[in-house]
């Protein structure tokens, strides 16, 4: 039996652990902090919890995958509750619409919109995206590339993604479809998790789209940081050795320049091969200084940031306020223009704030609430103090709850700048990572192996696929089919 170490207990890791295990390894999981969890983390506070990474949760199915590869029942472990809606969308001009988890509810809220022919193209908007994720799931993001020329294996899907238009504008693709501008912003602002704008992303993005707004947002018994604690423990009953506090510090070689173990909480640990979960140039400064990182990393362009403002409140929020709402600044090009290209703080920021205890009790004392609050910011680039910025940002996100009729009498607070995900070992201060640029896409990206010192694998939001929970949960079974290749018959 092949022993292998992965570096990192969040959702990247857990993943590619799962699969592990499931391919017959001993697995021993290292993690720094005191849980399971990464960046799927926690802060509790003043009898509130709130959970400090990714607030929207989709595509189950890949958990199921996982919890399935342990033998065990993910319905039982990890409850999961559909939202609808799924996000409210709410508009400068005083309007709002509402993403459905039916699609005929979909159609009747455009309707009811006054948007007549927007509401009769939506049934065939969902048709090109269903078409979209059937040709990249299986073919450009669920597999490994080694080159470029790995895009040529599968020439037919290939064409297929050009017969769609994959490779044009996000935001003339779906214009392509809809005539108010309201629903080409609802159904394109997904681009910001690829860190780009809507107008520069490839239409091959639609399928966060897809992903959110079709197959649906979904919400865990117990609030997100159930996800990562139910798979910890699905993994130890299935037999993995799980070590928290336990930060990995350097990694061990054998005389043929293979990688044969690791030194974690002081210990010397024999392993045949390790997945590394770390930001990638967090992984090489820390457990690789001998290497030079991937040349693309040197002149890598990086997702904007964000800041994310935990706020616990007293009170409630009013009839028609959802888990999910997304609230939309009159700017739009303008804005990204000076979040992305001029790396300046949005003037005119769109904002999105999610409520977890409307759906999760334990979030927050009874008659009050936990609400995120996220303003998409440049990433460390930019000039920006981000020091002497908190003051005046706490005062804005404060000021426009208010102004959105949300409560706002706050018990306790903490505002989390780039400043702060950089301190995580996030590389220039965002919690984004690469964005999805044609060259930082698929066999573009940063690999998940090294091969200059063999036995070594990467995983997260930094390698491939790319950016979000379902692609980190994918990137993890990624780099386990990279173990499985490496180790072949040693398992």
């Amino acid at each position: 039996m092949s022993r292998v170490a992965v570096l990192g207990a969040g959702l990247a890791g857990l993943s590619a652990a799962s699969q592990l295990v499931a391919d017959g390894h001993d697995v021993v999981v290292l993690e720094r902090d005191g849980g399971p969890g990464g960046r799927a983390g926690t802060l509790a506070s003043d009898g509130f919890t709130f959970d400090t990474g990714p607030t929207v949760l989709t595509m189950p199915d890949l958990l199921d995958r996982a919890f399935a590869r342990l033998g065990a029942d993910r319905e039982a472990l990890l409850p999961l509750r559909r939202l609808d809606p799924a996000y409210r969308a709410a508009y400068a001009d005083g309007s709002q619409l509402l993403v459905r988890a039916n699609i005929s509810d979909q159609v009747e809220e455009i309707r009811r919109g006054g948007l007549a022919a927007d509401a009769a193209a939506l049934p065939g908007f969902v048709e090109w995206l269903e078409k979209l994720y059937a040709v990249e799931m299986p073919n450009f993001i669920e597999r490994n590339f080694d080159s470029p020329l790995d895009l040529l294996a599968s020439p037919s899907a290939a064409a297929r993604l050009v017969g769609l238009g994959g490779f044009t504008s996000l935001e003339k693709a779906v214009r392509r479809w809809f005539r108010d501008e309201r629903l080409v912003r609802l159904f394109t602002f997904q681009a910001m998790y690829a860190g780009l704008a809507p107008a520069d992303a490839m239409a091959i993005y639609a399928v966060i789209t897809y992903m959110d707004c079709i197959r649906g947002v979904y919400f865990p018994e117990g609030g997100m940081r159930a996800v990562p604690v139910a798979l910890a423990g699905a993994l130890a009953s299935a037999g993995a050795d799980l070590r928290y506090g336990c930060p990995a510090t350097r990694l061990l070689t054998d005389g043929t320049g293979k990688v044969a173990g690791l030194v974690a909480g002081g210990e010397r640990i024999a392993v045949d091969a390790v997945v590394v979960t770390l930001d990638l140039p967090t992984a090489y400064r820390q457990l690789l200084p001998d290497l030079r990182p991937p040349r693309g990393l040197a002149r890598a362009t990086w997702s904007p940031s964000a800041l994310v403002w935990h706020v616990g409140v007293r009170g409630t929020p009013r009839a028609g306020v959802a888990h999910h709402n997304i609230h939309f600044a009159d700017a739009w090009e303008s804005s990204f223009d000076q979040l992305v290209t001029r790396k300046e703080l949005m003037s005119d920021p769109s904002r999105l704030v999610t409520i977890p205890s409307l759906d999760d009790p334990g979030a927050a004392p009874e008659g009050h609430s936990a609400l995120y609050v996220l303003e998409p910011v440049p990433h460390l680039g930019a000039d920006i103090d981000w020091t002497a910025e908190q003051g005046p940002a706490r005062e804005r996100l404060h000021g426009f709850l208010a102004a959105h009729g949300y409560p706002d009498d706050i018990v306790t607070q903490r505002l989390v700048t780039p400043a702060d995900w950089a301190a995580q070992g996030m590389a220039m201060g965002t919690p984004f990572s690469l964005a999805h640029t044609f060259f930082q896409t698929g066999p573009f990206r940063p690999p998940n192996v090294e091969r200059r010192l063999p036995g070594v694998f990467f995983a997260g939001s930094g390698t491939t696929p790319g950016v979000g929970v379902p692609m980190v949960l994918v990137s993890g079974e990624l780099a386990a089919q990279r173990v499985r290749t490496y180790l072949g018959g040693r398992s």
